[in-house]
């Protein structure tokens, strides 16, 4: 479905392709994929092949590319806002300590030069107890602790928690969107990751981003956002898998 996607461009454009043979699976495809594309480029946008983007996402992230090229603190460009028509401030988009990539814009030297799909350096920053001064709660040095572990033991098949650990070790932030730019259409039973259809992250609604941008006085992550993110994403993902399993055990207990 993407390659006929792909095939069928028909604007002047120059269209350069890379396409595996085999399925190398979530992982590895597109970790693989991203570092051919900065092979390539400078600086690009990425979308998901199931995220529906709003035309002003292209323009933001354009902007934002070249607003802050030289600027090492900014990790990359988001365009999901999770904050449900919150507000913080007047300016455009604010900073976030979490890769949100759904749909997304970075640069060669902030991917090439942190970026390790191994995790290869996890037990020694585990040991150290590093992860402990990063997260606002307990909550999140547990939740993380065992996303890392996972990951580094190869027991989740993903290219994107590596991407949050390079971050964090750099000590980046990331551009958020006030508006939210990308809605994730891949949720669904045939997903396979995304399965729940219930997810109040699924679908979001898309709002274009306001022209000329009003930017931030300063660097400076914004907490509160990031709270609401906590909470709406990454716990409310764990509250959606644990209904779609209480789902399929009553559907168990019913068939019998």
């Amino acid at each position: 479905m993407a390659r006929d996607v792909v095939t069928r461009i028909d604007w002047e454009c120059e269209v350069l392709t890379n396409f595996s043979d085999v399925n190398l699976g979530c992982k590895h495809r597109v970790s693989s994929g991203i570092d051919w594309i900065f092979d390539q480029v400078e600086e690009a946008i990425i979308l998901e092949d199931d995220c529906l983007p709003d035309p002003s996402f292209f323009r933001f992230c354009e902007e934002m590319l070249e607003q802050y090229r030289d600027d090492k603190q900014i990790g990359m460009i988001s365009g999901t806002n999770f904050q449900s028509g919150r507000r913080h401030g007047q300016a455009s988009y604010y900073f976030s300590k979490y890769s949100i990539i759904w749909g997304w814009a970075s640069w060669r030297d902030r991917w090439s030069e942190s970026y390790d799909v191994k995790m290869t350096n996890w037990p020694e920053v585990r040991d150290q107890g590093w992860l402990a001064e990063l997260p606002d709660s307990r909550h999140e040095v547990r939740y993380w602790s065992n996303i890392f572990e996972r990951v580094y033991r190869g027991e989740i098949d993903t290219w994107d928690y590596q991407w949050f650990f390079s971050s964090w070790l750099q000590r980046r932030v990331n551009i958020v969107p006030m508006a939210n730019l990308i809605s994730n259409l891949g949720y669904g039973s045939d997903a396979t990751h995304t399965t729940s259809n219930e997810s109040q992250v699924a679908n979001l609604a898309l709002e274009p981003m306001s022209f000329p941008l009003n930017h931030p006085s300063e660097v400076t992550r914004n907490n509160q956002a990031d709270h609401i993110t906590d909470k709406v994403f990454f716990r409310g993902t764990l509250t959606d898998r644990a209904r779609q399993k209480l789902k399929r055990i009553r559907n168990k207990l019913l068939s019998r």
